[in-house]
This record gives structure tokens, C-alpha cells and sequence, in this order.
């Protein structure tokens, strides 16, 4: 993320993100012209859930200090920084950092001034769990694309770092396999990973049902389960096998092989011991190779964060490591140095350090897979493009939908039109500058739950001045008895709305009067059923409405598809994007492009790309965009990472926005504070 106080500071990432970017683009520049021509283009933008307020970096300490302390932060401050590894008993890390605009591989060691890029795989989007032995780089990348959808990209490759061996990238993870979270034993001989194997994606989310694999790192081909269920290994030695599972008791707990080292006539699966109580949560372990202590980061009955503790093997006792130094930060993912003197974790930063940020910016550039395709990632949810595309309309707050602000699409100024009021989902009106629509009343509720259909007209001088509030008219369109009236989308003419709505007692679509909305112009019932048709979307030439519906399968509120329909009510249609497997799709957030040729949505197509007990925050198994074409062909995925991406909105114009003109230093934004919760189905209350 490139969220920097000077603009000084800020030049070193702006360049690298965008060399990255350009890296990128000379790579897909050996397509062909017409093949170019016929990708999807623009500019759009997306929210991801608690993303913006993470501001994590990295932190060791000593584990045999008598009070474990103080803290070495080992990161510098800028971007997102996670899931290190030790590269070395000097505290040199080998981490993850989203500074280029997409998770990637960097290097950093006391005495370094800036971390250094360490290796990317070109056209991968996503990297993960990177750790160094014997000159050789380990790590997760989710660039090739599994041989069935519904199933994670996620994969393990190693690059050889000696130069003198040509930095060859090689797949570990066998072809049609998904592997996650590896670890490597002591020696190097030994590597273990979290596996779903070749097995489809059966749709959990909460614990993944990966198995415990192994093979020696000189053959990878050779695989053995040697535990059955766990997630999260690591080595103590090359004889101890640690991992993480939910017991039966509901506990997620530590458990431990002793691993025979003899992969080709021992009998497998082992049985595990469980190691770690009920009565508390503990996840990510790291063993220490001495054997005595296991790093855990634990989640207790009576706290509200999640810290790291040791456990002593030997007395079966905790010892609190992080509450003391930050009782009210989460601690992540804890790494042991290799002479298991160092202890290392990632948290949130604090509001405020000597190089750090310490603020949000209002947008900031992501990665893109497709060279005409531009993106960028809001502070907020539910964004909506002005006509010229200069401001962006969205509300900042998903899970409160406070209000609606509106932003200058260079981020560099923000103004409020509605606070105090409970606000989501807005479309801005395509003939006028001063429209916005929006929904009025609470978010995910049922039927018959009060929300509005409201129209906002404010005058667009005062977006000029430094006044941060704008008056504006907040005009009512739907009757207060009506129930559940949302998602509304405005038609390419301006005169007409589209919006979801309860009011029959089953959430359908209707179409009012852009201005009078069903009081004086009357009201049209556009589809009905005993279903969920929501989040519909005017196409730019008028002719077809995009929504999301389990219309095909009703009694089942978790499963989702892309229909479209013609403005009268004539042609309504399933666009198949999943094939055979299409009663699997949970499609959201459907919108056009500008030819009105592809759909760019979020779904759960490329299942789990990260273990999710391992991320704050993330709840919900769909957060991947996608376009694909009206026709359901070309279906291409635009993020990997273990967030939930979603509410995106496609500038509709026919100018790209310059992204080289994002406000992203001079303090332009909001102050990073890192409040973010637990995963939501991890609770305490057994």
C-alpha cells in the first residue's frame, strides 16, 4: 500500500509500484493487437473489509530475556508487512509486503535502509509464507490457474538465490494440488505444508480440511500424508512436526507428530497428540529447534485481542509475551529464529512512528492483471462514479453504513453530504453532476425491514471551497411501508431507478421515476418469485439490467448468480459462468463496462487462497473480482489475497483516469488507528 507522510519518502514505492506495473504490462505486451483490442479497460475501484487499517509491521524481541523485551521493529514503517520468516540468527527477515500493490517477496537486515525486493514471480499477484534455506527461497503464489474453478491458485514453488544458479523458479506443489502455509525443518532435508491435495474445494471457510504433507526437498514429487486435518506446520528439528486444528471440543488447539524421518516404509497417517488445553484458542504455531518451546499466538476466554504466548513443552505451562508490551493490539503469525533466540510477530504499527504512516489515503493503486485494465482500492465501501469521473461518491463505513461522502478521484480531497444517517450502496446519476442516489436504513436485513430509495442533490461549486460538510437535499422515493428498498441504479437517460426491493415479501425488482420516484411517477415491477434478486445494474446503452439472484436455487440463501434482463421485463437470463458446476457460484456486485461487453463481479471461483484462521477480519469465502463476458466466456480474475475484496464499481467513461496524479503523501487521508476485530466465527463462548 503506498500511504506515506512526505512525498519525499513516498518516491522511492511510487517508483517501484509503478515499474512494477510497467514490468508487468511489457510482459503482456506479447499478446496480439486484436486480442488486446478485446480485453476489458477503464478504471474501477473496489473496497476490501478492514484492508485500509491494518498498518502492520514487523517486531522481534529475545526469548531468553527475563522480561522478553523491548521490541526491534525489523520493517520500516510503510505498506502492509506480514508473515516473515528468520533468514538468519541476525535478525534478517525474508517477509510479505503490499508496497508494489500486490503481496510480493522482500529481504531486510539490520543496517539496510530500505527492504529489498527479493524475488517475484512474473504475472503473480500474490505471494505468501516465504522462507530461505540453504540459499534456497520457499514460498506460496497463486499464478497458475488450477485445472477446475472452485479451487484455490494457491501452490509451492522454491527459487534457487545463488546467482551462479540462474534464480530458476520451480513447482513444488503437483500439478492439479493446492498447498498452503510450508515449513521447512531444520537441516532443509524436510518440507511440510498444509494440503488440500487434488480434492475440489467443498466450500468451508472457517478451518480449511487440509491435510499435514511431506516430502524431502530433493524430491518433491514424493509425497506422503503424514497427518490427517491440520493446517499451519512447523519443524522443531527435523524429527517434530507441529500444526493447528479445531478440536472436537471446539478449541482450536496445537498438536504434535513425531516424525519418524523414514517417508518410504513407516506406516502413515500418524496420530497426533493434542498438546495445547481447551478453555482458549491457539493458532500459527512456531517450535522452536531446541524442542522446549512452541510460539502460539492465543486468543483467552477473557481477552479481546490475540497475542502471542510460549508454551513450555516440558511443564505444559504459557508464559505472556505481547500482552504485556501492547495490551490492546493483535499479535500475528510468531516466528523463531533458527538458534531459537528470537521471537518475531507482526501487529499493527501504532497510530504514529518515526518513519512510518500513520495515514490512510483516500485511494491508493493495486496491481492489475490486464494491461488496459486500471484499479484502485477505496477507504470506504459501495463506490460510484461521477459522469466525468472526477469525484467518486461511497460511504465509509461497511459495517456501520455511515453516511455518504463524496472524493476526489486523484484522492486528494473528501467532503461529507450526509452524516449520522445510515447510508449504503450509491449510483450516481449519468446526466448530472449533482445526483446521487443512495439507500437509507440498515444493511442486510430481511424483507420487510425499513430502507429507502433516496435521492441527493447538492450543489457541485461547493465541492471548491475548504468546507468539509456540503448541504444537500435528501429527497425520499419510496413509501416508508414498503419494506426493503435498496441497491438502486440509475439509467444511462438519468430518468429512471432500478433497485431491489421487499415489499411483496420476497426481495424483487422494481423501476420508479428517477425524480419522483413511485409517488407521483408510479412504480413497475421488473421480476418476481420466491427468491433474492438484488444489486442490479443498468447496462451504459440502456438495454439490459444485471443483477445477482439465487433464483435458481430459492430456499438456498447462500448461492448466487448473474441474471440479466431487459428493461421491459422481456429476456431474462442466466449468464453461466461456472459451467457444470454453476450452482456452486456466490456472485455479488455485478456491474458493466463501458461497452457494456463484460461484467465485473466478486465470487467464491477461486476458493481460499490463504489459511483464514491466519488474517483479521476476513469472513466470507467470496471476495475475489472477476470479469467475464455478457456471453459468460473470458473469465479472468483480478485479486488474490486472503482479504474480501468487493463492492467494485468500472468508470463507465471513455478517458483512463491518470493514476499518476494520486495524492498519496502530504498527509492527504485519514490516521491510521488499526481497530479491526477477530474473525468473526472465532468466538470464545464454548
Amino acid at each position: 500500500m503506498l500511504r506515506h507522510l512526505s512525498l519525499i519518502n513516498t518516491r522511492p514505492y511510487l517508483y517501484h509500484f509503478f515499474h512494477s506495473l510497467s514490468r508487468f504490462h511489457s510482459l503482456s505486451s506479447t499478446r496480439s493487437h486484436s486480442e488486446t483490442k478485446m480485453e476489458p479497460k477503464g478504471t474501477l475501484v473496489f473496497s476490501t473489509v478492514g484492508r485500509t487499517h491494518y498498518g502492520f509491521d514487523l517486531f522481534s524481541l529475545r526469548l531468553h530475556s527475563s522480561d522478553l523485551g523491548p521490541e526491534h521493529r525489523l520493517t520500516d514503517g510503510y505498506s502492509i508487512n506480514f508473515n516473515a520468516q528468520f533468514a538468519d540468527d541476525h535478525q534478517s527477515i525474508v517477509f510479505i509486503s503490499e508496497r508494489s500493490g500486490s503481496p510480493t517477496i522482500y529481504l531486510t537486515r539490520p543496517g539496510l535502509p530500505k527492504p529489498q525486493l527479493l524475488h517475484s514471480v512474473p504475472g503473480s499477484h500474490f505471494h505468501d509464507r516465504p522462507i530461505i534455506k540453504n540459499t534456497k527461497l520457499y514460498f506460496i503464489s497463486a499464478h497458475e490457474e488450477p485445472d477446475r474453478l472452485f479451487k484455490s491458485w494457491s501452490a509451492l514453488y522454491s527459487t534457487e538465490l545463488d546467482d551462479d544458479k540462474g534464480k530458476k523458479t520451480t513447482r513444488l506443489t503437483p500439478p492439479g494440488s493446492v498447498d498452503y502455509s510450508p515449513a521447512v525443518s531444520l537441516s532443509g532435508a524436510f518440507v511440510a505444508v498444509a494440503s488440500y491435495g487434488s480434492r475440489p474445494w467443498q466450500g468451508e471457510f472457517h478451518q480449511l480440511n487440509t491435510d499435514i504433507v511431506v516430502f524431502r526437498a530433493s524430491q518433491p514429487s514424493q509425497r506422503t500424508v503424514v497427518c490427517e486435518r491440520g493446517g499451519w506446520p512447523t519443524w522443531s528439528g527435523d524429527s517434530v512436526i507441529y500444526f493447528h486444528r479445531q478440536d472436537e471440543d471446539g478449541w482450536w488447539s496445537i498438536f504434535r507428530l513425531d516424525f519418524p524421518q523414514d517417508l518410504e516404509s513407516s506406516t502413515y497417517p500418524l496420530t497426533p497428540t493434542r498438546v495445547t488445553p481447551s478453555g482458549l484458542h491457539c493458532f500459527t504455531p512456531a517450535a522452536s529447534h531446541d524442542g522446549k518451546r512452541i510460539a502460539v499466538a492465543t486468543r483467552r476466554r477473557d481477552k479481546k485481542f490475540r497475542h502471542i504466548e510460549i508454551f513450555d513443552v516440558g511443564t505444559k505451562t504459557f508464559s505472556p509475551v505481547t500482552e504485556p508490551l501492547n495490551p490492546n493490539f493483535h499479535h500475528y503469525n510468531p516466528f523463531v529464529s533458527p538458534d531459537s533466540e528470537f521471537l518475531g510477530y507482526h501487529r499493527f504499527r501504532g497510530e504514529s512512528t518515526e518513519w512510518g504512516e500513520s495515514i490512510i489515503p483516500h485511494l491508493e493503486p493495486i496491481s492489475s492483471p490486464i494491461r488496459q485494465l486500471q484499479m484502485l482500492r477505496l477507504h470506504g465501501s459501495f463506490p460510484t462514479f461521477s459522469p466525468n469521473a472526477d469525484l467518486i461518491a461511497f460511504n465509509p463505513d461497511f459495517e456501520r453504513n455511515t453516511g455518504v461522502k463524496v472524493v476526489k478521484s486523484d484522492g486528494s480531497k473528501r467532503w461529507t453530504l450526509i452524516k449520522d444517517r445510515m447510508a449504503f450502496y450509491n449510483s450516481w446519476s449519468p446526466t448530472e453532476r449533482h445526483v446521487i442516489y443512495t439507500s437509507i436504513g440498515p444493511i442486510f436485513q430481511s424483507a420487510k425491514t425499513t430502507v429507502q430509495i433516496a435521492r441527493i442533490e447538492f450543489d457541485p461549486s461547493d465541492l471548491n471551497g475548504d468546507k468539509e460538510d456540503v448541504p444537500c437535499n435528501v429527497k425520499i422515493l419510496t413509501r416508508e411501508d414498503t419494506g426493503n428498498n435498496a441497491f438502486a441504479s440509475c439509467s444511462p437517460d438519468g430518468k429512471s431507478l432500478v433497485f431491489r426491493s421487499g415489499r411483496t415479501g420476497h426481495k424483487n425488482l422494481y423501476i420508479v421515476d428517477a425524480v419522483d420516484g413511485e409517488f407521483n411517477g408510479g412504480i413497475r415491477q421488473l421480476t418476481e418469485g420466491p427468491c433474492i434478486d438484488t444489486m442490479p445494474h443498468w447496462s451504459p446503452k440502456g438495454d439490459l439490467i444485471a443483477f445477482s439472484s439465487n433464483r435458481h436455487k430459492p430456499d438456498d440463501e447462500a448461492v448466487f448468480s448473474i441474471y440479466v434482463i431487459n428493461p421491459d421485463g422481456s429476456g431474462l437470463r442466466r449468464i453461466h459462468v461456472a459451467g457444470t458446476e454453476a450452482d456452486r457460484e456466490r456472485i455479488n456486485h455485478v456491474c458493466f463496462s463501458n461497452d457494456g461487453e463484460w461484467l465485473l463481479f466478486t465470487a467464491n471461483l477461486g476458493g481460499v487462497t490463504a489459511e483464514p484462521v491466519s488474517w483479521p477480519n476476513q469472513f466470507q469465502p467470496y471476495g475475489d473480482l472477476y470479469v467475464v463476458r455478457l456471453d459468460g466466456s473470458g473469465l479472468r480474475r483480478l485479486t488474490w489475497n486472503g482479504y474480501e475484496n468487493g463492492t467494485p464499481a468500472w468508470h463507465t467513461g471513455d478517458d483512463e483516469l491518470d493514476l499518476g496524479r494520486l495524492r498519496l503523501g502530504n498527509g492527504v487521508g485519514d490516521k491510521l488507528k488499526g481497530q479491526f476485530d477477530e474473525p468473526l466465527w472465532i468466538s470464545c463462548d464454548i
